[in-house]
């Protein structure tokens, strides 16, 4: 292994670490170094698909990204994706191998550490410098004799830790002092530094508190890092974006399922200016909207019977020839006639949908990864990615939604019915290509008498690269890096 290493460890789940990960990688690239993210084991809804079909975690995607690196499933060797409360679906080097239970998940994990060496011997031995990121708390106790992703690995590839609290949700003080004394004192001396991460205000009047830590741990405060708002894609179900209420000139709903999975398709249309994209769990909250999307969802039988639940699959069928509706993976299959799962891939058994498309969906054991594209009917490109389980059939095939495909068997794909206003897509990523975006907006406008959209005409891969390079300004600006620089150089 040549390259150095620096890993990212948090007091907790939702602290940055991702973010910061990110922002270092941006800012090693930068300056010139070869520079790639690895997460041993990473757990999120949220994933994206590598140029091989591979799945990986969607935030080692956005790290690759500012590595100005193709994404590879080496970044990322293990992806849980929660199918129920109790179980997840394994995926180890990109591939779905099982669904497991936590309990025999816990038992199992261990053995996968040869993978997890390999896959980082693999990247070492191809870059100057890895940005490693942890999991969830780096000190939970009953987690310790087995952990792969923190501490664990940490010791395995003797990587010095940046330890990043949250001050925003409080308790500074008690996470930082009391993650670290919660460690055996070989793990805590890999601890080289701490973050302060999304302060509020004069960051010079925290410096008491930098102090305070500082004599209290024995480690140096690297950093005091303001609350900074970030137009990137995101993981974690804690995101603020998914409490959004604001309506706007264009006001488009996506339904909160339980299980929503990359919600990330969204954010070109968060961008546009006189968009709002409100994420909804409860019929009262729908209101008058111009446009309804059914989301991913890691279960599709199970979010379907709680859309009937809440009374929102009543008001989305309504809608119809009214409301343009979008489905999206999981959410294009509710649209459907049916969804059966005769295997027990997810939910199993079998349900009705909302019979607003002429689609028959079944589960089958073999998972569907790989990156696409094509053209919508009035030819503006559009790129994208299906993970999928489910099958889709029709006795006679729709007026389709994307044309000229590449990399597959057949020539197009989706629906669109012009007279009921429904449509639906496999595709993840479907709106990141700024032509899709502005065809999109200007029919909704169009609908309400307005003006064509006024919208940035950029993709999502140019604007994340903008709001990367903007990430890494500030951490420039608010960390010590002549310290972080002696780690890693």
């Amino acid at each position: 292994m040549n390259a150095k290493n620096i890993m990212i460890q948090g007091t907790m789940s939702g602290v940055g670490k991702s973010l910061i990960t990110a922002g270092l990688c941006r800012i090693y690239t930068r300056r010139g170094l070869r520079v790639a993210p690895f997460k041993s084991q990473n757990m999120a809804l949220n994933s994206y698909v590598t140029a091989d079909g591979g799945e990986i975690g969607t935030a080692t995607a956005l790290q690759a990204i500012a590595c100005e690196k193709e994404p590879t499933v080496e970044m990322n060797p293990v992806l849980l994706k929660p199918s129920t409360d109790t179980e997840s679906q394994v995926i180890v080097n990109g591939r779905a191998v099982e669904n497991l239970s936590a309990r025999d998940y816990f038992k199992k994990k261990k053995s996968l550490m040869p993978t997890i060496i390999s896959d980082y011997k693999s990247l070492a031995e191809r870059n100057d410098l890895i940005v490693i990121e942890g999991a969830g708390s780096c000190c939970e106790l009953n987690l310790r004799q087995d952990d792969i992703v923190n501490m664990g690995l940490a010791t395995a590839v003797n990587a010095p830790v940046l330890l990043v609290g949250d001050i925003d949700r409080g308790g500074i003080f008690a996470q930082l002092y009391g993650s670290m004394k919660l460690l055996p004192e070989n793990e805590q001396k890999l601890i080289k530094g701490l973050v302060v991460n999304k302060f509020r205000g004069d960051p010079t009047l925290f410096q008491d508190g930098v102090d305070i830590i500082g004599e209290n741990t024995g480690r140096p405060v690297v950093g005091v890092l303001p609350y900074t708002r970030l137009e990137l894609p995101e993981e974690d179900s804690l995101s603020e974006r998914l409490s959004n209420r604001e309506v706007k000139d264009i006001d488009i709903v996506v339904i909160r399922f339980p299980k929503i999975s990359n919600y990330t398709d969204f954010l070109p249309l968060e961008r546009q200016p006189e968009v709002s994209v409100r994420y909804v769990d409860d019929v009262k909250q729908m209101g008058n909207p111009d446009m309804i999307i059914l989301p991913g969802t890691k279960n599709t039988i199970a979010d379907l019977r709680w859309l009937k639940k809440t009374h929102l699959a009543s008001f989305i069928k309504k809608s119809k020839r009214q409301i343009p509706i979008l489905g999206i993976c999981g959410g294009y299959q509710m649209l459907g006639r049916s969804i059966s799962d005769p295997e027990g891939i997810e939910e199993g058994g079998e349900e009705k949908g909302l019979e607003l498309l002429p689609m028959q969906t079944v589960m089958n054991r073999e998972k569907t990864t790989r990156q696409m594209s094509g053209y919508l009917e009035n030819g503006e490109l559009v790129k994208g990615y299906e993970i999928h389980c489910g099958v889709g059939s029709f006795k006679r095939r729709p007026w389709p939604l994307i044309w000229q495909i590449k990399n597959a068997p057949e020539d197009v794909e989706g629906v669109l019915n012009y007279k009921t206003l429904v449509a639906g897509t496999y595709w993840h990523g479907f709106f990141d290509e700024p032509g899709v975006v502005k065809t999109l907006i200007d029919f909704l406008n169009k609908r309400k008498g307005g003006m064509t959209s006024t919208g940035d005409q950029i993709s999502q891969r140019e604007a994340t690269i903008g709001e990367l390079d903007r990430f890494a300004d500030i951490l420039e600006a608010n960390l010590d890096m002549d310290f972080i620089d002696s780690l890693v150089l």
